[in-house]
């Protein structure tokens, strides 16, 4: 595909590194001619500098010949811009980044009537993330494919865990939970198990399952945690403003500490029924003033990611349940695991990973057969992917055991019905099937795809 990137900020970057390895032919715009010049000596890409709402620049960029256009800059107005453009001089699928509120209300109409494929609001889609760890408590990450049928969670083995020293296979000793371990994350290594793997400890392991036997499993094997019924928000930012709304509907009650006092009057005008409080939310006197050795969970949204690590490590020790901090830097997110944050979210990179979904499914010849869903795990080194069985697939209702997968690739879940299945070899994939697929190959467009020679 012929792609044109405009803006190079840290979701452009993400995207840059990720669909310059897909075989895809990249243009980057910005304004910024350092980013660009970084961009093209980093990646297998073209950069021009300028403005990516100027006529020439998208015409010397080819948008007329592209096949998507992806506006990730700052400003939301030159992304609706730039696309408007674009569309008009050719470009066949429009992808913008809109993060205000009062423009994402009007998401249908830049769709249906502006033309925009995909609209996109990373703090919007970190809200969503951070909410689906709070409402699981005992996971690290949970991630959802078939409309919330199957669920994805990440768990940390820690010392004394049940099920560490157990071969996969001798699971039925310690739980009756439908569950299937598809990935597991040691030090620097990815594991696709099999049933002789043996569990360790701090081993990171990916679990498949729905929301009942995901929540069964962490009871079994000892890492179940009481529902969280508050949370204190540090940083009033817009990501606070999604996730107080998406909170408050679950009936928790929540707190926002933040300091610039305009803020905290806009806040308290859209949220009566929250807690606002103007204080710097890093000064641990504030925090105990505000009651919070008695919170369940701390999550930090401050514009800094060297201040959220540490405020979610100090909360730790004050007997906060779940500290969740925002981490944009892919290079801090990776270090924090071992440093006592449960939980970390990168607004950006769920955004990609949505954008790198849309972007395989309209790169197959037959788009009903390609990408549902995708997330990138393990700090992208793992794809988990969602495709729906169509009579294009060439193993419809043969058994998996006759069938020969590619290395590294497991069918993690079938869903089917509106039910969870965990698969083994006897199971068949028939038409309309959910299947959700772990892969350390970022190849996969389409079910096909998974099949060997």
């Amino acid at each position: 595909m012929y792609i044109v990137i405009i803006g190079c900020g840290k979701v452009g970057q993400i995207l840059t590194d990720y669909l310059s390895g897909e075989d895809h032919d990249i243009v980057v715009i910005d304004t910024n001619q350092d980013k660009i010049e970084d961009a093209v000596h980093q990646y297998d890409v073209l950069g021009l500098c300028g403005n990516g709402a100027n006529y020439d620049i998208l015409l010397e960029a080819g948008v007329d010949k592209a096949d998507v256009v992806i506006a990730v800059t700052a400003s939301d107005e030159l992304n609706i811009l730039a696309g408007l453009m674009a569309k008009t001089m050719g470009a066949k699928h429009l992808i913008a980044r809109v993060r205000n509120p009062d423009y994402l209300k009007q998401r249908e109409f830049f769709r249906d009537q502006l033309g925009f494929s995909m609209i996109i609001n990373p703090e919007a889609e970190a809200a969503n993330e951070i909410r689906r760890m709070i409402m699981f408590p005992s996971a690290m990450k949970i991630d959802t494919f078939a409309k919330g049928k199957v669920e994805l969670a990440e768990i940390k083995l820690k010392k004394g865990n049940k099920i560490i020293g157990l071969k996969l296979s001798e699971f039925h000793k310690v739980t009756k939970a439908s569950v299937l371990i598809c990935a597991v994350s040691r030090d620097d290594e990815i594991i696709i198990p099999s049933g002789d793997f043996v569990l360790q400890e701090n081993d990171h392991i990916h679990v498949t399952g729905s929301h009942k036997n995901l929540s069964s499993f962490c009871l079994d094997i000892g890492v179940y945690k009481e529902k969280i019924k508050n949370v204190m928000i540090v940083g009033g930012s817009r990501l606070a403003f999604y996730l107080v709304r998406q909170l408050s509907i679950q009936g928790i009650k929540v707190k926002i500490i933040e300091k610039d006092h305009d803020r905290c009057i806009e806040l308290s005008k859209r949220f009566p029924y929250a807690t606002i409080i103007e204080a710097d939310g890093s000064d641990e006197e504030i925090l105990l003033e505000e009651g919070i050795e008695h919170t369940d969970a701390l999550v930090c949204l401050t514009g800094l990611d060297e201040e959220n690590i540490i405020l979610a490590m100090a909360v730790k020790y004050l007997g906060v349940k779940k500290a969740i901090a925002k981490v944009n830097r892919t290079s801090l997110a990776s270090i924090v695991d071992n440093i006592g944050v449960d939980n970390v979210v990168s607004p950006k990179s769920i955004v990609a990973s949505q954008i790198i979904g849309y972007l395989r499914a309209k790169s197959t010849d037959d788009e009903t057969s390609g990408v549902r869903t995708l997330y990138k795990l393990v700090n992208g080194q793992v794809e988990a992917l969602e495709f729906i069985v169509t009579s294009k697939f060439k193993y419809v209702s043969k058994r998996l055991m006759d069938m020969k997968l590619k290395d590294g690739i497991l069918i993690a879940g079938i869903s089917r019905d509106n039910r969870m299945m965990v698969p083994n070899g006897q199971d068949t994939l028939e038409l309309n099937d959910h299947i959700i697929i772990i892969t350390k190959t970022s190849k996969i467009k389409n079910l096909n795809d998974i099949i060997g020679e």
